[in-house]
């Protein structure tokens, strides 16, 4: 049986340490790397809310952040787990592993997801876009129902959008020059803050934005070749910047925000994939086409594949859990001391 288990993730304004364990049979390998000049969290606001003090998680984003939980089906409607890591994702983990408080998660996300289908149509007529995942907090959640009395202090609104916006815009004829994608981001930006918008006047104050990760690293570009990887790259930095530009405006337009962070994904994905075999990833540009749709369980192994805990990338585009439990430490200790 292979295993792989976060140890510790440190986090300073100039280092993190990972170490992680991996297990395979009887053999066990401890791999430790310090990594230095990293600052993971790229915008924190001081504020009373830390991780430890929220007691309501609501989350809106795509298939990086969806367990299948469906909130028309009542508050208190089981959450089915389906997710695209063949595991617990960052939303799960942090309900789970790192949930210090008995906070109570709500997560709104669907998979394939763009910010408004009417800007990036997504793969299917019936993925629900940021619009509608908002729409449905207003719907079912705003009026703090039975079981979910929230209020503008004790709880932290996550968005992590914008992998299906880049990833199927990219390469649009009518949006080929660095104009005019910056002008079609400035768009979608426009769209998405006017959502956070919403949350706001709903009561929301504590927001949590992530950034797009290093999807030019993931297999399905990577196949496309070093035209489409430069293309996506160059597209990638550019929505991140914006969204780095709307969160300050943001604070800048409310000055009663709580905790407001921007957490930059990009330094935890390069850092494992640029380190990979140390780490004890088998495969960091591919993966394994047994254990592209999910496996029974999160150690299976197929020959000639390695067990797929010891994969990065779980099929084209997802990463596997091991990823995403990495990321959820950093995003819960990066809460923890933001107060």
């Amino acid at each position: 049986m292979f295993s792989i288990r976060l140890l510790a993730l440190e986090l300073t304004n100039v280092a993190f340490v990972v170490s992680v364990v991996f297990s395979h049979k009887h053999t066990m390998v401890v791999a430790t790397r310090t990594f230095l000049g990293v600052l993971l969290g790229a915008t924190i606001v001081s504020s009373q809310l830390t991780w430890g003090s929220t007691e309501f998680l609501f989350t809106f984003g795509d298939s990086y952040t969806t367990d299948g939980f469906n909130i028309s089906a009542g508050v208190d409607s089981p959450v089915p787990g389906f997710t695209s890591s063949n595991g617990p994702n960052w939303v799960q983990a942090l309900g789970g592993t790192y949930n210090i408080t008995s906070t109570k998660v709500f997560n709104l996300a669907s998979g394939g997801a763009t910010i408004d289908s009417n800007l990036v149509q997504p793969y299917l007529p019936t993925v629900l876009s940021i619009v509608d995942q908002v729409e449905q907090f207003e719907q079912f959640l705003s009026n703090k129902p039975a079981g979910v009395q929230w209020n503008s202090s004790n709880s932290l609104f996550a968005l992590w959008i914008g992998i299906n916006d880049v990833g199927n815009s990219y390469a649009w004829p009518n949006i080929s020059s660095s104009a005019q994608q910056h002008q079609f981001h400035k768009t979608l930006m426009t769209t998405l803050f006017s959502q956070v918008e919403k949350l706001y006047v709903s009561g929301a104050r504590s927001f949590l934005f992530l950034t797009v990760p290093p999807t030019n690293r993931a297999p399905l570009i990577l196949q496309q070749g070093s035209e489409a990887v430069a293309k996506i790259s160059a597209a990638l930095d550019d929505y991140n910047a914006q969204l780095a530009l709307n969160v300050k405006s943001l604070q800048a337009k409310h000055r009663d925000l709580g905790q407001v962070s921007l957490f930059d994904t990009r330094p935890i994905f390069n850092t494992l994939l640029d380190n990979a075999k140390t780490l004890g990833f088998v495969n960091a540009t591919g993966f394994c086409d047994a254990y592209q749709n999910g496996t029974p369980d999160t150690n299976t192994q197929i020959a000639p594949c390695a067990p797929v805990s010891s994969y990065f990338w779980l099929n084209t585009l997802h990463p596997l859990f091991t990823v995403h439990n990495i990321l959820a430490h950093a995003i819960a200790t990066s809460l923890s001391t933001s107060a």
